[in-house]
């Protein structure tokens, strides 16, 4: 399965009102070190399916939703539960680093 690409129109019903905890990856094409965490997202994307969501948001599709949780560099990886925010990380990170933040809110 393909990693979940998110916008303003699913946004809602995809990430706030989802059963699972979901991941939300803030990236655009041009940005280096998003690409650079793409593999690492779709390899989570695979582990973790039935257990966490894990979509991308496209920052410059997709601004009104970056600016209303003040994404203000990317890459910005969101993680939500039960519709809230539980933790934000910004840049690039390593995949032991987001596994324990994934395990931390399951």
């Amino acid at each position: 399965m393909a990693v979940a690409h998110f916008t303003q129109a699913d946004f809602s019903e995809q990430v706030l009102k989802s059963t699972l905890p979901v991941l939300v990856d803030f990236y655009a094409d041009w940005c280096g070190p998003c690409r650079a965490l793409t593999p690492i997202i779709e390899e989570l994307e695979k582990e973790y399916e039935g257990k966490i969501k894990i979509g991308k948001l496209d920052v410059d599709e997709e601004g009104k939703i970056a600016t209303e949780y003040e994404v203000m560099s990317i890459p910005t990886l969101i993680f939500f539960k039960d519709g809230q925010v539980v933790e934000k990380l910004t840049g690039l990170q390593s995949k032991d680093v987001l596994k324990q933040k994934l395990t931390s809110i399951l």
